[in-house]
């Protein structure tokens, strides 16, 4: 006997043992076998002639329900277009409730027209339980279906409505405990660790429901960092970026919270995904950063014009990674936020856009060079774009080779608009004036001294000289 009991118990801890050990697993409980037998019972009764009149009834005044809510809709629909003979004109406020009524129409009618006829019945002492059942479950559709008029999103509402109205539905009919026994009856995983399908849509609920608020606080959020003026436009976007990003992450660590995840066990398994996020994204996690400091210090920001190495153009837009630089060619070059850092920038509206401008010019020896100065300062003043305070000055920067050297020095506070240009356009207005005035321009000028010359070569030189000048006499 002892050894019948032995392995009586060895076979009992085997078949646990393959049970937990499942994927898929069906407990079988007493309370859910009554509860079907109930289910039965409440169809048996169902089919009874009191039921059937109770059902026929109800069908009755839904259908009428249905009929005068179309009528009812085309009259609030003339309405707001102002169609009928004595135009109205709503408010805003108005026509947004007369919208909402237009929703819940039907099952309002719906629930009155069913809880006279259930009130009747029971005055007359009739059958009237199929009836109070349709009225109940008419309220809760009236109720959920105003509720929802309050969501924008048309498809989230008929979602949300869809599945409030039948949780309300299977409360109302008796059935909930018996949906939710069933389905906490079935557990899904390996070992000991099963969740079950009642906890898996618990937690795809409780996602959606916190995804949704964090969604609502984030737009909400961002909205009113959009009106602080204090705020440039990068740190209202990295702001609101920041706020989007922590509200889901912690709509995701309540969800998990809600059904039933320990959130302890995350941190060792956080620490190492961590430590090798740390080395494996060590230069992406450092731009990251960068452009965090580039957006709080505001050193860097869109529309400045900013020189780094061999890129020099105005940037056009932060990124988490990189700043992106349009130069004057068109090409655009992506610089990564830790060289902004790191290395030196040059940056022509950091403080404020001012920047000046140093012309070069070269005059001849022979030119009257205060008039050259003269003209000088008329081609720049003549430029729109060079401002005329502080007023922009002609110096002589030294006496070169073949030129006495000048240099025009003037202000502008539009570097974004190209600075190549303007020089171009100053230069081309000293042309002018400097050809129109009798101003030369020299050619680089060279002085050749010869110490000593064999006579042979200089007698060859003027007989070669006076030949040519006998050619162009003959011709």
């Amino acid at each position: 006997m002892p050894a019948k009991k032995d392995n009586i118990e060895d076979m009992s801890e085997a078949v646990d043992k393959a049970k937990s050990s499942s994927i898929i697993e069906i407990k079988s409980d007493i309370p859910l076998q009554e509860h079907a037998q109930g289910l039965v019972e409440q169809i048996k009764n169902f089919f009874q002639l009191d039921s059937l009149i109770q059902l026929f009834v109800g069908i009755i005044l839904i259908a009428i329900a249905y009929i005068i809510t179309t009528i009812g809709k085309k009259y609030i629909k003339k309405l707001l277009k102002g169609e009928e003979e004595d135009e109205q004109t709503f408010s805003k406020t108005t026509e947004v409730w007369l919208s909402r009524l237009v929703r819940v129409l039907f099952p309002a009618i719906m629930t009155i027209l069913l809880l006279f006829s259930y009130q009747t019945a029971k005055w007359l002492n009739l059958p009237s339980d199929l009836l109070k059942i349709l009225t109940n479950l008419s309220v809760a559709a009236f109720v959920v279906r105003f509720v929802s008029t309050f969501v924008h999103s048309k498809v989230v509402a008929k979602w949300v409505a869809g599945i409030v109205w039948t949780i309300a539905a299977l409360h109302i009919v008796g059935w909930w405990d018996m949906i939710s026994e069933l389905l906490d009856s079935i557990r899904f995983g390996m070992g000991e660790n099963k969740l079950s399908l009642l906890m898996i849509i618990k937690g795809a609920f409780y996602f959606i429901v916190f995804l949704w608020v964090a969604k609502i606080l984030a737009n909400s959020a961002e909205k009113k960092i959009k009106n602080i003026d204090e705020l440039t436009p990068s740190l209202r976007v990295l702001f609101s970026k920041l706020l989007k990003i922590a509200l889901i992450v912690t709509a995701f660590m309540f969800g998990l919270n809600a059904i039933g995840v320990d959130l302890t066990s995350f941190a060792i398994f956080g620490g190492a995904i961590g430590v090798g996020l740390g080395f494996g994204l060590q230069k992406v996690v450092s731009n990251f950063i960068s452009g965090i400091i580039l957006l709080l210090d505001r050193s860097i920001k869109p529309g400045d014009v900013i020189a780094v190495g061999s890129s020099f153009g105005w940037v056009n837009t932060l990124g988490a990674r990189y700043v992106s630089i349009i130069q004057r060619d068109g090409k655009e070059h992506l610089i990564p936020n830790e060289l902004l850092i790191t290395e030196k920038v040059e940056n022509w509206s950091f403080s404020n856009n001012d920047v000046r401008l140093h012309i070069d010019i070269g005059v001849s020896y022979n030119s009257d060079i205060p008039k050259a100065l003269e003209l000088c300062l008329e081609a720049a003043l003549e430029e729109p774009r060079v401002n005329q305070f502080p007023k922009p000055v002609v110096r002589v920067t030294g006496f070169g080779d073949s030129s006495v050297n000048m240099q025009i020095r003037g202000w502008i506070n539009d570097p974004v608009n190209g600075v190549g240009n303007i020089k171009s356009d100053i230069l081309l207005k000293v042309w002018d004036k400097f050809r129109d005035n009798g101003i030369e321009i020299p050619y680089p000028q060279r002085d050749l001294h010869i110490k000593s010359l064999d006579s042979n070569i200089i007698e060859k030189i003027k007989n070669d000289v006076k030949a040519e000048l006998s050619k162009e006499l003959k011709s």
